[in-house]
């Protein structure tokens, strides 16, 4: 039974690490931290498949390095909002204009919900810039 359960956990870990990771990919073309989707992918896929943790390791300091890069300026940060912006915009349009090609809400709430993330992760990268900046951790203050 133990066997069957540790099965079930792994095959969830590799399903859930590779769309993280797909996603991740998908939003490297945005100019916000889709790497940090990466790196989660990989990591949940290293739990899976325990020969790719040597991956891990680099994947996260690119990712930690493109987090703050992402939020490292204001030019950079409202690039990254007018990108979020734009796609909740264009999933909107998608899914309300018939006349656009592929039209409907399939594609209109995968942008949607490209543009939602993207804002989640420039929230978390700001966070974590400025707790590194004060010395402290993002969560330091919070009660868990």
């Amino acid at each position: 039974m133990a066997l069957g359960v540790d099965s079930i956990r792994r095959t969830a870990l590799g399903v859930l690490g590779a769309v993280l990771l797909l996603v991740g990919v998908a939003l490297l073309v945005l100019p916000g931290p889709g790497l940090l989707l990466v790196f989660a992918g990989v990591a949940l896929l290293a739990r899976a498949v325990p020969a790719l943790d040597r991956f891990v390791a680099p994947v996260r300091v690119r990712a930690m390095r493109a987090a703050q890069e992402s939020v490292s300026s204001g030019w950079r940060t409202a690039g990254s909002v007018l990108a979020g912006l734009c796609l909740l915009t264009a999933g909107v349009v998608w899914g309300l204009v018939p006349e656009v090609p592929y039209s409907g809400w399939a594609a209109g709430a995968s942008l949607i919900v490209s543009g939602l993330v993207l804002f989640a992760l420039l929230v978390w990268s700001r966070r974590r810039v400025l707790a590194a900046r004060r010395g402290s951790p993002p969560d330091a203050g919070r009660a868990g």
